[in-house]
């Protein structure tokens, strides 16, 4: 079971753990769970620069507004239930990590907005 929260602007947050390789250290980060992003993970582009996240190429993609743009990927190590998984994440000039489907493919997804509480299972 995954937690997190809801914050005070609506928003459920969950704590996700990468690094860039195998012998680096894990850094924790606050993402929102975005529904409407069928990848896996975007992180910032301020994040995967201090990560030092190696680029492993580009895809296009076409953003909720029907704008086309070409997304760089990166890879990374992902704790996610217990398992480090390999996924290539895709960069943005905004400021907050971004959990897509991907990610929640055989889960499922409870938020509450009531009591604030978020939970994967």
């Amino acid at each position: 079971m995954w937690w997190g929260r809801v914050d005070d602007y609506g928003r459920a947050l969950v704590t996700v753990r990468i690094r860039p390789s195998d012998v680096a250290a894990r850094r924790e980060l606050h993402a929102w769970i975005d529904t409407g992003f069928n990848g896996d993970l975007v992180l910032p582009r301020s994040v995967i620069d201090e990560l030092d996240l190696p680029c492993v190429g580009t895809l296009k993609a076409v953003l909720a507004d029907g704008t086309e743009v070409a997304l760089q990927r990166f890879a990374c190590l992902v704790d996610w239930f217990g398992e480090e998984r390999e996924l290539e994440v895709v960069a943005n000039h905004g400021e907050h990590p971004l959990l897509g489907v991907g990610l929640l493919i055989g889960h499922e997804l409870y938020i509450s907005y009531r009591t604030g509480e978020v939970r994967i299972d």
